[in-house]
């Protein structure tokens, strides 16, 4: 990056350390203009500036805008996925599945061979995979949990699981601890990790408009993915979720709205409402909590949506918890009658929360929504094998599981 533009990015980050959010976003627009104008004969980049991706630096500068809010610096761990052993092809999507089976990430410390199952019984996995849709390639893991002979013909539900930033499969299983949850409850559980070539912090692309509409991009991805695990593995279609933190979260605020004929019910935790930004600029004021005036409707024509449970903490530095407002409203937007009903309360630790039901007419939670007072921009109740954790909150994977399995898809 020339000089020019390596100012005007260090002006933006040191703006948005100190709250000026506005001046940041003119900052950032500048360094945009730059990029595509600094040429001798002003007819666009230059050889010097053609290098120069304004994505890349943007994520770049919003990671470090991240970690100047306290989060620190994250170092992955590693996602490697191995050699293929067998490969599944599906309406013309092709699943690649490393058969080999190893001890389920965040679980209890008993080994899996230890755990041998009885005759007709099937043990659980903890497998690696690769799946390629429309030309783009991802690589997941999977976690199926064990379950006894006379049930092994029973259709169990599915939740695909959405990573936040800078972290992988690995990583958000064993924060969130969902692989441990979803053994007792008899769920299965998907791990798609973005690629550093989509993204260069490995965050999903919930602010570009390429990627908040059906049939197209990111969405399409990946809800073909999940619809290549429902049939392989033998999953309930009517009992298949979505949940997700921060870019994680507002990509499963997306799906629930442009799949809600795959997805029966979203959880988006430090996430942003479907549709909040279109562009890199946007992206950074909805971060922020400032009105965009950038809009843009992804939901499903004549769909109906989803039902929503949200989490956020009000002291979220990263993501306005603002923010989670506008996923409610919107996740109320059409339903008639509904009625909020909201209790305090303090989790085991401790910490204290705001929780909303929003009851329709039928009696049916449409919409859960959790503020988690003192709360940064981490995984409530996580734990600290992960990244980005608040192990002293509510635990919103279990109160996820228990909002999911209480709304399968209606017809």
């Amino acid at each position: 990056m020339n000089s020019l533009l390596q100012r005007l990015m260090t002006d933006a980050s040191r703006m948005t350390q100190d709250g000026q959010l506005q001046a940041a976003t003119e900052a950032i627009q500048r360094a945009l203009r730059a990029a595509h104008l600094e040429r001798p004969d002003g007819a666009g980049p230059s050889a010097a500036t053609d290098a120069f991706d304004p994505m890349a630096q943007f994520e770049s500068f919003m990671q470090r805008a991240t970690s100047a809010a306290g989060h620190g610096a994250f170092v992955p761990g590693a996602f490697t996925p191995t050699s293929p052993a067998s490969s599944v092809v599906l309406d013309g999507c092709v699943r690649v599945i490393d058969e080999e089976t190893a001890t389920p990430t965040a679980t209890p410390s008993e080994p899996v061979a230890d755990r041998r199952p009885a005759d007709g019984a099937q043990a659980e996995r903890w497998t690696t995979g690769s799946f390629t849709h429309q030309g783009r390639t991802l690589a997941y893991k999977l976690y199926v949990p064990p379950r006894a002979a006379d049930v092994a013909t029973t259709a169990r539900p599915l939740v695909l699981m959405l990573h936040g930033c800078t972290q992988n499969p690995d990583d958000f299983a064993a924060g969130t601890r969902m692989n441990e949850l979803a053994r007792q409850a008899g769920v299965v559980v998907v791990y798609p990790a973005q690629t550093q070539h989509a993204n260069s912090q490995k965050c999903w692309n919930w602010f570009k408009t390429q990627h908040q509409q059906r049939g197209r991009g990111e969405p399409a991805l990946l809800a073909a993915l999940t619809q290549s695990i429902v049939a392989s593995e033998h999953v309930d279609p009517s009992r298949v979720y979505v949940a997700g933190l921060s870019a994680g979260g507002a990509m499963a605020d997306i799906l629930g709205q442009v799949y809600p004929d795959v997805f029966a019910a979203v959880g988006v935790h430090s996430g942003l409402p479907a549709g909040s930004a279109t562009d890199l600029v946007s992206a950074l004021a909805a971060m922020r909590g400032a009105p965009t005036g950038a809009s843009v409707a992804v939901r499903a024509r004549d769909a109906r949506r989803a039902p929503v449970i949200v989490f956020h903490g009000d002291a979220d530095a990263t993501v306005h918890p603002g923010n989670a407002a506008g996923v409610v409203k919107a996740a109320l937007d059409g339903r008639a009658a509904v009625t909020p009903k909201a209790v305090e309360g303090r989790s085991t630790q401790g910490q204290s929360f705001a929780r909303t039901d929003h009851v329709d007419a039928d009696g049916r939670v449409a919409v859960e929504s959790w503020l988690l007072r003192g709360a940064g921009h981490a995984w409530s109740g996580g734990s600290t094998s992960g990244s980005y954790t608040d192990p002293r909150g509510v635990d919103a994977s279990a109160e996820m599981l228990r909002f999911f399995m209480a709304h399968p898809r209606l017809a």
